[in-house]
């Protein structure tokens, strides 16, 4: 007894910490409003080169590669109501925006439907089924669902670098890349409160230890650890209740975790 109601004023330390640190951030984020760096915008804005049909193959199926994930993202979330999910789908919106910036730029017909899980490619229509499907089971088959496809991302965005040699695409694909990083960091670390030990799937062991063994890094929109934890990216997003109860919630999913591990279940 004196376990749980120990971990239970541990869960409410956590959560009140967590909204201390809220309320002392300095300022409103300067990048708030923008959906790619100060850097970036410079390159994409004066370099031009013309495009080979190879790279803009790549742009378009990228366009559409992160709109399956905010989709995934976003249904997943109406159904578990895990805020990681939300925090990332707002992260994959701005992925899909810059890269809407580079169609755009370079007069090409933008193939992405306004609609939610209807695409025209059609091995990734038929992805995006199987992926909800898959992550219809329970809140880890969909962690799960979440980091595979940041692999998936991490390597088709390997592949489109090394098929380009224009600066202003390298540059993007690169940012987008490092927000994918995030992404996986951010979903293995759910996992990983759940007590599951999360084993790369399309990625290599070497690379995936690479990526989850550093710290988060400043990709499109990427929350990092904050999206993990569902406490800074939410409370700026959805509000200060918000951010209280998506605290108390991953603190409470932490410290379930950690006493199902140690043979005393709360």
């Amino acid at each position: 007894m004196w376990f749980g109601i120990g971990l239970i004023a541990l869960l409410v330390g956590m959560s009140i910490g967590a909204v201390s640190a809220y309320m002392g951030t300095p300022g409103p984020n300067p990048y708030a409003s923008q959906t790619t760096a100060p850097a970036t915008n410079s390159v994409l804005d004066t370099y031009y080169s013309d495009l080979s049909q190879e790279e803009i193959d790549g742009l378009l199926y990228m366009r559409e590669e992160e709109k399956l994930a905010r989709d995934v993202y976003l249904t997943i979330y109406e159904t578990y109501g895990l805020q990681v999910f939300y925090n990332i789908a707002q992260s994959e919106q701005k992925h899909m925006d810059a890269v809407l910036s580079l169609l755009e730029k370079y007069n090409l017909t933008d193939p992405a439907s306004d609609e939610i899980g209807v695409f025209t490619n059609p091995d990734l229509q038929a992805l995006y089924d199987r992926l909800i499907e898959m992550g219809g089971g329970s809140v880890v088959d969909a962690l799960k669902v979440g980091a595979l496809i940041e692999e998936t991302d991490i390597v088709d965005l390997q592949e489109r670098i090394a098929q380009t040699d224009n600066e202003d695409i390298k540059l993007v694909y690169e940012n987008l890349m490092a927000g994918s990083e995030n992404h996986l960091r951010a979903f293995t670390g759910q996992l990983e409160a759940y007590g599951v030990t999360y084993e790369p799937q399309v990625v290599s062991e070497d690379y995936y230890q690479s990526v989850i063994g550093t710290t988060p890094s400043h990709g499109y929109g990427g929350h990092g650890m904050m999206a993990a934890h569902g406490q800074a990216g939410g409370m700026q997003e959805g509000g200060i209740v918000a951010g209280i109860t998506s605290a108390f919630r991953h603190a409470w999913a932490w410290m379930n975790g950690l006493a199902q591990r140690i043979g005393m279940p709360i």
